[in-house]
This record gives structure tokens, sequence and C-alpha cells, in this order.
């Protein structure tokens, strides 16, 4: 797979922002697939208020992100508003996150799959000047570090290609939480977060208790936390993520 983009795509182009735009869509259409299910990608036509590409075999839509140098914590994102909407019709794309070097070599290629986005995640940037051309305009950020670390799919890791198969296998073993509702998804989310943060395969009940301040700030409507944390251990062992192992005691999966 050849990973730096063709500059000869560019040629008639002047604006830097342009032809990153161009030569990242067309890497895309010859080299990216449908992490549902394997298939080429197809793209949508311009000006989509979310989305560039789309699977015509499984209608999964995609947009994708690209940046020079390292990749961030952050994604700058589109209209806010457009993307809430999305949200919660539950409409948004999964969204490719590429980065690449100064000899446009493409170095990193994540996709995040669409049913880990949630409200929390999307920040609201401050409206443009009044002396900006479209004053008023209001668009927004993606945090990903409210994202677990499962959820950021490599296609690309350090410029080696990972084999589609594991790709696609990542995507199915996290497919169920399509159907939680946001609030659901949220706190099972936060407390995949929190496993995280344990940097261990092994851990106990007590462990998460540990992260109540942490589950109270992100969720202050919920008066009995341990419970929470308890019932969401439930979901994520039905749904093979971990395994019971002992009386409060799991192994992620």
């Amino acid at each position: 797979m050849e990973l730096k983009f063709d500059i000869s795509l560019v040629k008639d182009y002047k604006a830097k922002s342009q032809k990153i735009r161009v030569m990242s869509e067309a890497w895309i259409r010859e080299n990216g697939y449908c992490v549902k299910c394997g298939l080429e990608l197809n793209s949508f036509k311009n000006n989509k208020p979310v989305g560039d590409f789309y699977c015509s075999h499984c209608d999964e839509e995609f947009e994708l992100k690209s940046k020079n140098g390292k990749l961030n914590e952050t994604i700058i994102d589109g209209a806010y508003a457009t993307m809430i909407e999305k949200i919660d019709n539950f409409k948004v794309p999964n969204f490719f996150y590429l980065n690449y070097d100064e000899d446009l070599i493409i170095q990193n290629l994540i996709v995040i799959p669409k049913y880990y986005f949630t409200r929390d995640i999307i920040e609201k940037r401050k409206p443009l000047s009044d002396s900006a051309r479209r004053q008023g305009w209001v668009g927004c950020n993606i945090n990903l570090k409210l994202i677990p670390k499962i959820g950021r799919l490599f296609l690309i890791k350090n410029k080696n290609v990972i084999s589609k198969n594991e790709v696609l296998d990542s995507f199915h073993k996290m497919l169920f939480l399509r159907n939680q509702e946001q609030l659901s998804k949220g706190w099972l989310l936060d407390i995949m977060l929190c496993i995280e943060r344990l940097n261990k395969a092994e851990f106990c009940l007590s462990d998460l208790y540990k992260f109540q301040d942490f589950l109270k700030i992100r969720h202050p409507d919920n008066g009995n936390i341990k419970a929470k944390i308890r019932q969401q251990l439930q979901i994520l062992r039905d749904n093979q993520y971990l395994r019971f192992i002992n009386r409060g005691q799991y192994k992620i999966l």
C-alpha cells in the first residue's frame, strides 16, 4: 500500500487546505474501506453537512479529518448544531482521523466508530466574531480524551498497515454500544475509561470504586454511584468485554 499522497492530483490547486483535502480524499477512495463490512467506499457530493464517504453495501457513513504533524486529543470539526443534531438522531458518521508528515506520507490512520459518540465528547467553540465572513457561526471540537482507547481503531499505525480482519474484528467487538441509549452509553464509556486508567488486565470492584469522585462529576444526577458501577460491569460482562473471575473480580477480554 502506497502511503504517500499523490501530488499530481493537485497541480491546478493553490490553497494548501484544498490540496490536502483532494489528496487525502483520493487516498481514502483508493485505499480505505468500510470498517463494518470491509468493502470499498464511495464519495458523497461536496458540501454534505456531515460525511465524506459512504458504503453502498451497508450504508455506513464516514467523515475524514487530516492534519500535518502528530495526532491530537482534539479534532476540530464543523458546525456544532449540525453535529449535535446528528448525535441526537443517531446519524453521526464514523470518523477517519489521519496524520501525515512534511513529505506527505501518512503516519497514522484511525477510525472512531460512530457508536462512541455522545453529546459529552462534543465541545462547543466560541462564535465567530462580527468581523468574520461567517459572523456568529459556531463550530465544535471532538474531545478524544473522553473516548476509550479501544474506540480508536488503527488502520495504519506508525506507517504500519494493520490487517483488515483485525480492524473489522475490533469494530464488531463493541458494536453492542450502538444499541445503547445516549445516557446508558455515556455511563458505559466512562466505566471503560476508568478500567483503562487502571492499566491492568485484571481488577477488583474496589479498584473502580476509587473513581467515584470522577463519576459524580460526570453524572451529578446519580445518587448511587457504586450500584451504577456494578450495573455497567454487568452489561460489559454480558457483551463479552469483561469476564467475571470471582466475587468482585474481573478480567478484560
